[in-house]
């Protein structure tokens, strides 16, 4: 395990699931019945393209629970930068085995890695100056993995759910004056930092002054995130999000914000084009 890992339980639960749908009720009928029983092979895991390796705890789970005596080895570690035809580690056992988990190993190391390889083009684009985040825009049931894909990539984790923090939003500022909100807020949950959505420069100034911890500054052009960050005084941190993009997130960084939230991390990642060969 390591810390771009999600608990272990958490891995167990998803690789469960992903291995009852995938095998069905019958397994593999394609390979028992074209594939000895006794039938062994190694297989390699190769990357057809560059980009950030990450999900080996899933993939790695998927042969541990296929069948526990399958032995895989990885030569590359979450987090590290692969390029087109790097062998990324080796699998060897039953070759029934091997096919029964390749598609259920390689879907959770291609998403996780593609989600890694965009997080780390948005940290690398923002050189150091802001740090990405990502956000609770995520496919239903794979957060954990897809947040241990954001930290292998270098970004940082937002709230992981609702329960994890206040962020005081447009739909609550619907119902209810900002002041107000943030003063329920601390009565109800005292010591928890609060986060405000701001969308307005004279929200921001209320703000500051019900004194939150955190403002989020929503589809803000960098110009104004800029005069948001100079009236804060330092006071706030500031982050940033809506509409951010590859080309845009230096602008964002450079503008004086602490965080930049980036849901495209998670909800429009294309999945990095990983390969199982038997050797």
């Amino acid at each position: 395990m390591t810390t771009f890992d999600p608990p272990r339980p958490v891995v167990r639960r998803l690789v469960e699931e992903a291995l009852a749908e995938d095998l069905g009720v019958l397994g593999d009928i394609t390979s028992i019945a074209c594939i000895g029983e006794d039938q062994t092979a190694i297989a390699a895991f190769v990357a057809r393209e560059e980009g950030v390796l990450a999900g080996t705890a899933f993939a790695t789970e998927v042969y541990r629970q296929v069948e526990h005596t399958v032995d895989i080895k990885w030569m590359v570690r979450d987090g590290e930068s692969i390029d087109a035809g790097m062998e990324l580690g080796r699998v060897s056992g039953s070759l029934r085995v091997l096919l029964a988990g390749e598609r259920a190993a390689l879907n959770f190391l291609s998403h996780a890695s593609g989600v890694a390889s965009v997080t780390r083009r948005y940290v690398r684009a923002a050189r150091g100056k802001a740090r990405i985040f990502d956000t609770r825009k995520t496919t239903p049931g794979l957060r954990a993995l897809q947040r241990a894909a954001v930290r292998a990539g270098g970004g940082f984790n937002h709230r992981d759910s609702l329960s994890d923090a206040v962020l005081i939003k447009d739909n609550h500022l619907a119902v209810m004056g900002l002041t107000q909100a943030v003063e329920r807020a601390r009565a109800r949950w005292p010591g928890r930092p609060i986060e405000v959505e701001c969308d307005s420069l004279e929200q921001l100034t209320e703000a500051r002054a019900a004194g939150v911890e955190r403002v989020l500054l929503d589809n803000m052009t960098p110009e104004m995130v800029r005069e948001a960050v100079e009236l804060v005084e330092g006071a706030v941190k500031v982050e940033v999000s809506g509409g951010v993009t590859l080309e845009s997130v230096f602008a964002y960084a450079e503008s004086g914000a602490d965080y930049i939230s980036v849901g495209a991390i998670t909800h429009s990642v294309r999945a990095l084009d990983i390969g199982l060969d038997v050797l």
